[in-house]
């Protein structure tokens, strides 16, 4: 057994028969190196810092109850490990209900744009003139053949191609806008 642990088991013992100042040299031994490893899992300072403070307390709770004092060390240890081990589950669900939050914010600002976007589209074809409206209706959303426009409005395919022509042209110039 090392000295370090003797020392350790004898600050235990010493707590355990009403010692306050033996606490304050088991933090000051200890509380550096707990943070270091509780910063190796979290690799936060902060969060390392604030996990080792609430597992002090934790410590301080359950040191009367220690039963080998000569554990004191690796005893402490399993808690700071614990709690950074606990500090990480709750974190990665935080992070991914984060994560999810901003999908489903995304999600409603897009189908709000799109929503918009085409509202604003929709607008814009109805200023059209009623012949370039029908030509975009039947070739675009109802997917009949140039040919097939021109036989359902008994016009030919040329003036077909023409309405489309000046019907989109006429949408990206009021669409600029």
């Amino acid at each position: 057994m090392t000295t370090k642990k003797v020392f350790d088991a004898l600050l235990v013992l010493q707590h355990q028969s009403g010692d306050k100042k033996a606490l304050g040299l088991l933090v000051k031994r200890h509380h550096h190196r707990l943070c270091r490893h509780s910063f190796w899992y979290t690799r936060d300072i902060d969060a390392a810092q604030d996990i080792v403070q609430d597992c002090w307390g934790i410590i301080i709770k359950k040191l009367n109850g220690l039963r080998d004092p000569n554990t004191f060390g690796s005893w402490a240890l399993r808690i700071v490990t614990r709690k950074s081990l606990d500090f990480l589950d709750s974190n990665k669900y935080q992070r991914e209900k984060l994560k999810a939050m901003r999908a489903e914010d995304e999600d409603r600002e897009a189908a709000e744009l799109r929503q918009s976007d085409i509202q604003r589209l929709q607008k814009a074809i109805r200023s059209l003139p009623h012949d370039q409206q029908v030509v975009l209706k039947l070739f675009y959303t109802q997917e009949y053949s140039l040919k097939e426009i021109g036989g359902i409005l008994d016009i030919s395919v040329g003036t077909v191609k023409s309405r489309l022509f000046h019907a989109r042209e006429k949408l990206k110039s009021i669409l600029k806008k």
